[in-house]
């Protein structure tokens, strides 16, 4: 059924002559298409499909925002975005919800070697997913981890994540909405290395409308659980250098770091795993959350 469908937005005389799966995702299964064309020329798309039950019931919002935000990227022109062929996002069609588009150069890289300048990149490429302005607002953000939620490491300091908890307790607080990414990180974001520019940036199921600081203080975290804590003040840092405007309120500032943080405490086993399935086998769960608890410590050493 899904090849049937893929096949009814390819060219005259196309086949896919070639499946590959694709690793590194949590929520969605990914493919490369490998298309043929008659005078033997090929392309490359890329599948994503909802397959797990957990996800599939979540997929017609998460397909309706990539889409939506994949047709606003294709006409920004700033950002580096897959294009957008095809979605079905109820399986109308598809055994499983997906969307078809194409297939970007480059990979991600998660290891440490020119990650000060890939972290400059990052920061630049961020602040202008945020300088884009959508002519129809994309629904907003969701935080769903609470208080009551956070999952505490083994040999946390306690004292810290009381702190850090109690400041989540407190409303959100106000900001100036901007277009999100939501998930914005070294997996979802591809490199080439020669010279080391970005040439995509994939995985929009999450865009929102949101505080800024939001989708910082998730890269934030990631850089800190991927190459140490000091790498998600590092990443504030080079997020405003590249003209990114952030709260100027220490404690709102706080409050979106601390939120981001603590929600990774609920899923750090989920993290981890695709981490070291890309060749950092040296980040277990163990190891994760020990970076997680000194991130968390030294936010809240700060205040």
């Amino acid at each position: 059924m899904t090849l049937a469908w893929v096949g009814r937005f390819l060219e005259a005389g196309e086949r896919i002559v070639r499946v590959e799966a694709l690793h590194g995702g949590v929520t969605a299964e990914m493919r490369r298409l490998t298309v043929a064309a008659r005078g033997g020329s090929t392309r490359q798309l890329v599948l994503r499909s909802f397959v797990d039950p957990f996800f599939v019931d979540r997929a017609e919002d998460a397909l309706d925002r990539e889409a939506g935000a994949l047709a606003l990227l294709q006409q920004a022109g700033d950002v580096p975005a897959p294009g957008l062929l095809a979605v079905d996002p109820t399986a109308a069609h598809c055994e499983y919800p997906s969307l078809l588009m194409t297939c970007l150069p480059g990979r991600a890289l998660l290891g440490g070697e020119g990650l000060e300048t890939r972290v400059r990149l990052l920061a630049r490429q961020l602040a202008a997913i945020h300088a884009v302005r959508p002519s129809e607002q994309p629904p907003k953000y969701e935080a769903l981890t609470t208080a009551d939620t956070v999952v505490l490491p083994e040999g946390a300091d306690t004292a810290a994540w009381a702190a850090a908890i109690d400041v989540i307790r407190a409303p959100a607080p106000p900001y100036e909405g901007r277009f999100l990414h939501r998930d914005f990180h070294l997996g979802n974001v591809l490199f080439d290395t020669s010279p080391t520019r970005i040439t995509g940036v994939v995985d929009w199921a999450g865009a929102s409308w949101g505080p800024a600081d939001l989708d910082v203080a998730h890269s934030c975290t990631n850089l800190a659980l991927l190459h140490g804590p000091e790498w998600g003040q590092r990443f504030a840092d080079a997020y405003e250098e590249a003209g990114g405007v952030l709260a100027a309120d220490d404690g709102e500032r706080l409050y979106w770091r601390v939120r981001d943080a603590l929600a990774f405490s609920e899923e750090v086993h989920v993290v981890a795993r695709p981490w070291r399935e890309a060749g950092r086998t040296e980040l277990t769960t163990r190891v994760v959350e020990e970076r997680l608890d000194a991130y968390v410590t030294g936010l809240m050493s700060r205040t």
